[in-house]
């Protein structure tokens, strides 16, 4: 029987198919093509130099037993690493390696090695030097579904997270993208669906990051000019989590090669799930390619909780931390700190701090004074609600007559005013704005903040309630 490279390959594949997981044997052997066999050495082609670190790192002692196997004890391995001419490479470059000598080369057949020097590791996440490719998933075991209270303000976003993380890369949410204001949840969501991926598949590799850091290791891969390898190493991902991905906004450079990445992964059912302060209709210089695709999934918005979630996600916190509370003490703290629920948190924090150092029983009075100090010193993150307040106030109307269908003249520019500033000082989207003063749709918002804009160029006495209205709200 004539023994190719191609036969010798396809024989050593079927006995590692047999000893390794179906999802590791698609991602890691799957791409491997054999290139050629000659004195006993088997060449195989890998597509990048992480690969190949992967492959010695991971799987070497079984590409010895199966090589051995077909070829007998002086069977060698040799690595052909050949970058593909996609992303703007001037020139594919082929380089030979051979196997390490803990593999199916013994130390006296090792060649010449690459340069003289081994292959730098190519994971962004690990420190130069370390020899340790595994990729940890960054996530915080913290934050996980057991402590995202459901609320109405979050049920879609958390039930569309649960229904990913049963079925990554199997649901029509890819991507997913969660979006919403200041502290409502999405960094706690998006670890939490992480987690629960981990634990229902563990052979899943799973990676959080966020899109700050996603772009300084692409700005040192292209000083280190390994932009290829930092492609690879984020198209290998099964679930990839991109915290904050407005932050994209004006990098074209980092624009581009997350549009290859995604692509890649979707093609090939990874799951992509994605936050940001604001929807996709919102976002600010994203190339339209990239906006139309986080698109393709469901957008789904994080809002300011309701006053019972507020109540349960304080119970949920003292509990947690074995702590209790009056009853009347939760409900006053809920009811006065509405914006967001990070500043929630920190309120009871304060309190239960206040009680333990200065050794005072929490009371109605201390959990009062603690509010106080706690709205005045976050009244810069303005909500939406005392927007329409502040304008209410200043037009001698109720909030109720503000929301209305009226089509009054004076009514309909205290409202276009609160929506301009729920625009100018909060980080809603145009919808969420919309739904929360009266009811209206993203357009009218848009078409309202150009009215807004419009007026104050040519009317004075708007600009002068444009005026007004910015300094009560910026105390």
């Amino acid at each position: 029987m004539n023994v190719t490279a191609e036969s010798v390959w396809k024989n050593c594949l079927s006995f590692i198919k047999d000893n390794i997981q179906p999802q590791a044997f698609k991602t890691w052997f799957e791409p491997i093509k054999a290139v050629k066999l000659s004195n006993n050495a088997l060449s195989i082609q890998v597509p990048s130099k992480f690969f190949y670190e992967w492959l010695e790192e991971h799987y070497v002692k079984i590409l010895k037993v199966a090589l051995t196997k077909e070829l007998g004890e002086t069977a060698k391995l040799v690595y052909v690493i050949k970058m593909e001419n996609t992303y703007g490479n001037k020139q594919p470059f082929t380089e030979k390696i051979p196997s390490s000598n803990r593999g199916a080369v013994k130390s006296q057949d090792v060649d010449i090695p690459l340069n003289n020097k081994s292959p730098e590791l190519k994971n962004p996440f690990i420190i130069p030097g370390i020899r340790n490719v595994k990729i940890e998933s960054q996530l915080n075991p913290s934050y996980n579904f057991d402590n995202f209270l459901e609320g109405d303000s979050n049920r879609l976003a958390r039930n569309a997270g649960l229904a990913v993380a049963n079925k990554p890369g199997g649901t029509s949410f890819n991507p997913l993208l969660v979006f919403g204001g200041v502290g409502l949840g999405k960094t706690h969501l998006a670890h939490a669906i992480g987690i629960e991926i981990k634990d229902k598949y563990p052979e899943k590799t799973v990676l959080y990051i966020s899109a700050e850091k996603f772009t300084q290791q692409y700005i040192d891969s292209v000083k280190k000019n390994n932009r290829n390898d930092f492609i690879h190493f984020y198209q290998i991902i099964d679930v990839l989590i991109i915290d904050d991905v407005q932050f994209l906004s004006g990098k074209s450079g980092t624009q581009d090669v997350f549009f290859h990445i995604f692509n890649h992964l979707h093609q090939n059912g990874k799951q992509v799930i994605l936050t940001s302060d604001k929807a996709p209709v919102d976002m600010q210089d994203i190339e339209q390619r990239l906006l139309s695709r986080f698109k393709w999934g469901l957008s789904a918005e994080l809002q300011t909780p309701d006053f019972e979630t507020r109540v349960s996600i304080l119970k949920n916190k003292l509990y947690r931390d074995g702590v209790e509370m009056p009853e009347e003490i939760i409900e006053y703290v809920a009811k006065n700190i509405k914006t967001n629920v990070r500043e929630l948190e920190g309120a009871i924090i304060s309190l239960i701090a206040q009680s333990s150092f200065n050794k005072k029983e929490i009371t109605l009075n201390l959990a009062k004074d603690i509010v106080e100090k706690f709205v005045k010193n976050t009244k810069r993150e303005v909500s939406i609600d005392y927007i329409q307040k502040v304008v209410s106030d200043y037009f001698q109307m109720d909030v109720s007559t503000l929301q209305s269908k009226t089509r009054k003249r004076h009514i309909v520019q205290a409202r276009q005013l609160a929506m301009f500033f729920a625009k100018k000082f909060t980080k809603a989207s145009l919808a969420s704005i919309g739904s929360q003063i009266g009811k209206r749709d993203h357009a009218t918002v848009l078409h309202a903040c150009k009215t807004v804009d419009n007026l104050s160029s040519t009317d004075k006495q708007f600009r002068k309630y444009v005026e007004d209205l910015s300094k009560k709200l910026s105390l």
